[in-house]
């Protein structure tokens, strides 16, 4: 998006509802989703060793500036720091890997956090995001963290809510077999990170019996002169919102960057970015939805997407609501 962002969008869309024609049951039913979409929020645990590239990784994604990267003699807090960005809540934790004191503490922090609950009595922390250095050979703290700490505090649904990332993928080889040009691993690197990726999967089953496979990415840098673009950024964060609750998933969509060249380079396995799209189409979909008493076929014209949406939208209302819906999905195609 440009300068006016999602909830704008949604602001807009609840006055237009307001003055629509709509019967006035749909018109109540339509505000109140609108408002519990406005309303969700996403706490995720970003943790990993000092050095890994939490700061860097989340300062791409969301173009968050939580620390000066590389810049402070100790940029890894003793504490849990927490950073809130309209509705997106991220806590960063230290890993493990500071010595055995610290890392009781560490570790005490962690599961003091992953078991504290909300106000409904569910989890907080929806998403766990585990940083490991790619360029890294020893893992056996971000193991220890991963093994011993985060899965047996997790209680259900482990799977699917925790995220292993291996950051630094560009110098996983000492900085060989990266073509810098098309800003890619060359296959010699691929094979070599697949291998990281099946080595760390089978790890992590082999301790703990929960399959965890995870994506490697390169959050990028700049360093004076020298500026090295993110690479499978979109991936991760396309895994990010697929390990997320499906009716919080457009916080993302209020919080990620607007930089092109942030989302420009990733691997062709999946069409990321149109799944992101996707994604947050049928979010919005099912949770606008939700409740309505009167549905209606609604073709790519309006969505995006094929599926169904409220009646209200459609016939005397489409004129006043059509576009705006279509500029709220539409939008994301503005960095993409």
């Amino acid at each position: 998006m440009t300068e006016e962002r999602l909830f704008d969008k949604l602001d807009e869309l609840k006055a237009n509802i307001e003055n629509s024609e709509m019967s006035e049951k749909d018109k109540v039913t339509l505000l109140k989703n609108i408002q519990n979409l406005r309303n969700q929020k996403v706490n995720i645990l970003i943790t990993g060793a000092t050095g890994c590239g939490k700061s860097s990784t989340i300062n791409a994604l969301f173009e968050k500036e939580i620390a000066k990267v590389g810049v402070t003699p100790d940029p890894e807090t003793m504490t849990i720091e927490k950073y809130e960005y309209d509705n997106l809540i991220l806590w960063d934790s230290p890993g493990l890997g500071d010595g055995k004191e610290n890392d009781v503490r560490h570790s005490k922090n962690i599961i003091k956090k992953l078991t504290e609950t909300d106000a409904d009595g569910n989890a907080l922390i929806d998403l766990v995001l585990v940083i490991i250095d790619g360029s890294s050979r020893d893992l056996g703290t971000s193991y220890q963290l991963i093994n011993e700490v985060i899965i047996p505090t997790m209680g259900k649904d482990k799977s699917s809510r925790i995220l292993v990332a291996i950051n630094q993928c560009d110098i996983a080889m000492k900085g060989r077999h990266w073509d810098h040009e098309n800003n890619r691993p060359e296959p010699a690197l691929t094979e070599f990170l697949d291998m990281k990726v099946k080595s760390v999967h089978d790890r992590i089953k082999e301790a703990t019996g929960v399959d965890i496979t995870p994506i490697y990415y390169c959050a990028g840098y700049k360093d004076g002169d020298e500026v090295q673009r993110p690479y499978n950024l979109s991936k991760l964060m396309l895994f990010i919102i697929e390990h997320s609750p499906k009716e919080k998933r457009l916080v993302y969509a209020q919080n990620m960057s607007k930089d092109p060249d942030v989302w420009r380079d990733n691997d062709e396995i999946r069409d990321y970015h149109k799944q992101i799209r996707n994604s947050f189409a049928e979010t919005f979909q099912s949770s606008l939805s939700k409740g309505v008493e009167t549905g209606s076929e609604i073709g790519e014209a309006l969505l995006g997407t094929p599926g169904r949406v409220i009646g209200g939208l459609i016939g005397g209302a489409v004129g006043a609501l059509g576009g705006l819906v279509s500029g709220i999905l539409g939008s994301f195609g503005g960095w993409f």
